[in-house]
Order: structure tokens, then sequence, then C-alpha cells
């Protein structure tokens, strides 16, 4: 079975309520700190306060384009610019869910270029928001993002109808390339979930229920 801390240091620790405030974020990060997880993922006006607080610590995650996925790519860039600017080490877009129901895939694939040039080297996943596409669209995402410049391919917001499944992160295992890896976020509340969503292929997992540990 799985060891605790390996499950841990692919954790991120993730907290991104609308109303989140400073001593709930120190709070995560503390435990994110003390748990080795694999980094904190909060809102970007929290950043710069985040990675002064931590140091060298703790990778610090924020979010782009979210929940909705449909600012524009320039105000995506901005908003990576800025957070990297402010010290982040991860960045997790959302993708233009219009544009997948357009099937505007030449213009995703450019946003996602330009968000990764944005990250200047930082990590970046693209949040894809699975309880929203059809089978067809989750497939050629897959392939699209496995095309582009980007790390992960991440199944959910957290802020839909419906978090990271199974299936989804099998199905996303199963056709990455190119180096591609996945992050299933949204739904996972123990660790049995945990070790299951490793099992099927995820390589991180963005949740906020697994820090600090309970056996479940």
């Amino acid at each position: 079975m799985m060891e605790l801390k390996e499950i841990l240091s692919k954790v991120d620790h993730t907290l991104l309520a609308q109303a989140s405030t400073w001593d709930e974020i120190r709070a995560l990060l503390d435990d994110g700190i003390k748990y080795q997880t694999a980094s904190c993922c909060i809102p970007a006006s929290f950043v710069k306060q985040a990675k002064e607080y931590v140091g060298d610590k703790l990778a610090i995650c924020t979010v782009i384009g979210f929940p909705n996925g449909y600012s524009t790519t320039a105000v995506k860039c901005f908003e990576t610019a800025d957070a990297v600017k402010n010290g982040a080490d991860e960045i997790d877009m959302v993708v233009n869910l219009g544009w997948v129901k357009e099937k505007r895939y030449g213009e995703i694939l450019s946003e996602i270029n330009a968000v990764k040039r944005a990250c200047a080297g930082r990590v970046l996943k693209v949040i894809v928001e699975t309880c929203l596409l059809t089978e067809e669209e989750k497939i050629k995402l897959v392939d699209l993002v496995s095309r582009s410049d980007a790390d992960f391919i991440k199944t959910s917001t957290g802020f839909s109808k419906g978090g990271a499944t199974r299936e989804d992160v099998a199905l996303f295992a199963s056709r990455v390339t190119n180096g591609t890896k996945v992050k299933a976020a949204g739904g996972i509340q123990t660790l049995a979930d945990a070790r299951e969503f490793l099992s099927l292929g995820a390589d991180r997992l963005g949740t906020s229920r697994l820090v600090p540990p309970k056996e479940q």
C-alpha cells in the first residue's frame, strides 16, 4: 500500500473558497510545510504574502482564469505574469470551455502556449472541467494538452457540478503523451480515494481534505 508520505508529496493542498482569509491561508501553509505536500494552491491575491511567509519551504500554486475560463488570453497571460512576479511556483489555468464547444482547438492550443510562456519556466496545469465535457471533448482535450507546452492536464476546478472521476483519470492517463501528467481534483476526500486516483495514473491530487491526514 502506498505510504502516507508519498501520497502527501503528490497533493496540492488547496484553499480557493471566495471568503478565504489570511489566517486560513496561513494555517494551510503551515500544514503544507508540516506534511511536505507538493504545493499549496491558493487565490492569487495571497501569493506574494504566502511566498514571503514560506520562502523555499513550500511551492506556491495559484489559479488563472478561475473558475470559468472565459477571460481573454491577454488577461490570463497578465494574471500569470503577475502571479509569477509575486512568487508563484505553479499555475493552474482554466481553458475556455466555450471554445471547446465550438471546436476552436487551434485557439485553445495557442492560449495554453501563451500562458506557458508567461509562466517563465514554472509548471503549468490546464484545467478542462471534465463534468462539462462530452467523451469526445475529453479525448480531444487530452490530446491537445499533450501537444501543448503545458505540464499537466487537470480534471476540475472543484467549483462546477462535479469533480474528478475514476473513469476520467483513467482515460487521461491512458492517452497523455510527451511527458504530460495528470492532476485529479475535486471530490477527493479520503486517503482511500487518493490511493485509487494515484493507482489509476494521476501524478498530482488537488484536495483540501487530506491534510491533516486521517485514515478513512
